[in-house]
């Protein structure tokens, strides 16, 4: 199986480190520095068991390669659209591509159901370039948890001692080439569980990311730090019932969210939204922030306290110039 991991920073990285000792034949795509070290002293991954050194085909060129059985895109969503055409070069007949993001993916409304199917998010794929180019119907979805940073060019650190990747299809269909993705992964430590429900699974971590990241660019502090103080936990909570209830009026099923707030607030781990924000790197704004507030109104849910956090963290986002509001053109 020919896997292609676009984009092999921190998780893509991450990723590739843990394929490289099954039999998969794996290719990167970076750039710069990174792309730079992994050439010429290969891909280091540090993790809790210990330091995965491979040296996988690493490029900066997607026409350098074959056609891919799986590319597994991850890059953040604001570069998405300007990638499109490449990806599109990488993919035969059969490809699929997992597309590992935080926030609402493009593809979201795709084989959804309901008044909404088919519905094109224009904040995130403002030409339809993915939707033209790659096409939802290739399209898996996938959340990872990993708490990965590259802390030196060719050099990832995974901070928890327990790391996933929920993948899964739009339209929820078993798809045999997951389950072969999830027999090369889990040997490595990285647990992958592919399920029929993967929009549960993504505002699962929305609901925290909605938190911790607005937050977390507000403060520049893990949220350990931060959920700790009474006042704002208690919005904390609000958001996140609020974040619940779009989720639950759009038909999906997000969990306890208090149960995700409590881990959240032992978390040591800065957001990556906030290091976006302290590292001068464009920001996730609209996936992570702004289409949930669409999809809010979309469904009718009121979330003031959504909008309060969203709105000054958006604002920050633009005070930096690290974010433009693409709908406002």
């Amino acid at each position: 199986m020919k896997i292609c991991i676009y984009g092999a920073g921190a998780v893509g990285g991450h990723i590739a480190g843990r394929l490289a000792g099954s039999d998969a034949e794996v290719s990167l795509i970076a750039r710069g520095d990174h792309l730079t070290a992994i050439r010429q002293n290969g891909l280091r991954v540090e993790t809790h068991e210990g330091t995965l050194v491979s040296h996988p085909f690493a490029t900066d060129q997607p026409g350098d390669l074959e056609p891919q059985d799986i590319v597994i895109v991850t890059v953040k969503a604001p570069a998405l659209p300007v990638i499109a055409k490449d990806v599109a070069g990488l993919l035969h007949e059969d490809s699929l591509v997992l597309f590992v993001m935080n926030g609402i993916p493009w593809w979201y409304f795709h084989a959804h159901g309901g008044n909404l199917d088919g519905t094109q998010l224009r904040r995130i794929d403002p030409e339809n370039s993915l939707w033209e180019h790659i096409g939802p119907e290739r399209a898996v979805g996938a959340v990872a948890y990993t708490a990965c940073s590259v802390i030196a060019p060719g050099v990832i650190r995974a901070g928890n001692p327990r790391n996933r990747l929920l993948v899964g299809r739009p339209d929820g269909r078993q798809e045999p080439r997951l389950e072969k993705l999830a027999s090369l992964l889990n040997p490595s430590g990285l647990e992958v569980t592919v399920t029929s429900r993967i929009r549960d699974a993504i505002w699962t971590k929305l609901l925290m990311n909605l938190i911790g990241g607005s937050l977390a660019v507000l403060t520049a502090s893990p949220m350990k730090n931060v959920l700790d103080k009474p006042a704002i936990a208690g919005t904390a909570k609000a958001m996140a019932d609020e974040g619940a209830a779009i989720a639950r009026a759009l038909g999906c099923e997000p969990g306890d969210p208090q149960e995700g707030l409590q881990k959240l607030s032992t978390s040591g781990h800065l957001q990556s939204i906030a290091q976006d924000l302290l590292a001068n790197r464009p920001m996730e704004i609209d996936a992570m922030f702004r289409v949930p507030l669409d999809l809010a109104e979309l469904a009718q849910v009121p979330t003031p306290n959504l909008d309060l956090m969203i709105e000054l963290a958006t604002q920050r986002a633009r005070a930096a110039e690290l974010y433009e509001d693409s709908q406002a053109k």
